[in-house]
């Protein structure tokens, strides 16, 4: 029986979305632009990596075949050497939004056709009357920030206050998202969790798709840093995903990196949380080397998303593909006759971009195993025939959205 294994690289988008205009991202183009200006020597870093960039096993499964397709330029130093080894294509987004639920719910089957909450870019961003509520509920002295903000700048901006008055960091973005800062230490992070959970519920009525749990360490003299430990308080998806029919077929389920918080830990199966993209895909390869006859295992790769595209870090976002491509044939040699590897994105996060929030785009979709039949797999109408194509690899019945390209 095929197993599945569908590895989200977050925010590795390859431009070209006809509706960029609409969000104000027309021209953003994340690996376009990360390969141009490798070649023109803006992505080097002294002891990171230096010249072009080097995918040579993403760019053999068809890499710059998918962003040729999506934007008509093809990148500089992506261009295959011969036929594609991959199955290859793109991924239009077709949900409201550019941020990670709309991105991952779609994938999953379940394009987001309903309008998230925002909050404005204003001072103060949130209501007086949610604010009030977290404070009164959260038993709190108040809160700082109330503002959109760089998750970074806000807490090198509010971390001394906050140490000095116990009052947690509150900011947003243009996503739908309340974050939430704290010090692990002072102000404790099982109490920091459990705040969110009380705002999760607050933003409900305001349709905000995730509360995020942002906690730092530190201190003003030698500055602060955020941890490992963010934990994501998502609404649920508002159908059933390819997680929940798998399920109730009784496939076995193993999520990785955020994806359990993504889908509110439902049908999420073995979840398992280590920290940053190297440790996320090692619990990856062990798990499809573990996995039964007829399992899925569904990954998510944030690092590119939040250590480099948010930071406008080239070089940093890069050197991180670099690490990834150079793991390739790791996932390559344990596969199985009949099992499906697909490689994607959720949305894009061109760190050559203004600004330091996410950017629409088409994400790539390559395919590879024993028996892929490598080739164009064309443009896909939306994220959700990704979801589709693993239920046909699988052999379970698919009812939900999107088309099948197996």
């Amino acid at each position: 029986m095929p197993r599945a294994l569908v590895i989200v690289l977050d925010s590795v988008g390859i431009g070209g979305a006809e509706d960029a205009r609409a969000y104000g991202d027309e021209g953003a183009d994340t690996v376009g632009h990360i390969a141009e200006a490798c070649a023109a020597g803006n992505g080097d870093r002294s002891g990171l990596r230096q010249g072009p960039l080097n995918l040579p096993h993403l760019t053999a499964l068809g890499l710059g075949l998918a962003c040729e397709a999506s934007t008509g330029r093809m990148p500089p130093n992506l261009a295959p050497q011969g036929p594609a080894k991959g199955a290859w294509g793109y991924g239009v987004e077709t949900s409201k939004g550019k941020d990670t639920p709309s991105g991952h719910w779609e994938i999953a089957g379940v394009p987001v056709d309903f309008d998230w909450g925002y909050f404005p870019d204003t001072q103060p961003s949130f209501p007086k009357e949610l604010t009030d509520a977290i404070v009164a509920q959260g038993r709190l002295p108040g809160i700082l920030g109330d503002k959109h903000a760089s998750g970074t700048a806000i807490i090198d901006e509010y971390g001394a206050e906050h140490m000095r008055t116990g009052k947690p960091i509150c900011y947003t973005s243009v996503d739908s998202v309340l974050q939430i800062a704290a010090h692990e230490e002072s102000f404790g992070l099982e109490r920091l969790y459990d705040l969110c959970g009380i705002v999760r519920k607050l933003c409900d009525p305001y349709r905000i798709g995730r509360v995020i749990a942002r906690p730092f360490v530190g201190n003003a003299e030698t500055g602060f840093k955020r941890t490992g430990n963010r934990k994501d308080f998502a609404t649920p998806p508002p159908s059933e995903t390819i997680l929940d029919t798998l399920s109730k077929a009784g496939r076995t389920v193993v999520t990785v990196g955020k994806i359990g918080d993504i889908f509110a830990h439902r049908n999420t199966g073995e979840e398992i949380k280590p920290h940053g993209n190297d440790a996320c895909l090692s619990a990856a390869i062990d798990a499809l080397k573990h996995l039964p006859e007829g399992g899925f295992v569904f990954a998510n790769l944030v690092d590119f998303d939040s250590e480099f595209g948010h930071r406008r870090d080239i070089p940093g976002y890069a050197a991180a593909l670099e690490a990834f491509d150079r793991r390739v044939p790791e996932i390559a040699a344990i596969l199985r006759e009949g099992d499906l590897v697909v490689v994607t994105a959720d949305h894009g996060n061109d760190p050559s971009w203004r600004g330091t929030d996410h950017t629409r785009e088409h994400t790539p979709i390559l395919c590879f195993g024993p028996d892929v039949k490598a080739g164009p797999i064309g443009r896909r109408k939306s994220f959700a025939d990704i979801g589709a194509s693993v239920l046909t690899h699988l052999g379970v019945s698919h009812l939900g959205r999107g088309d099948s390209w197996v």
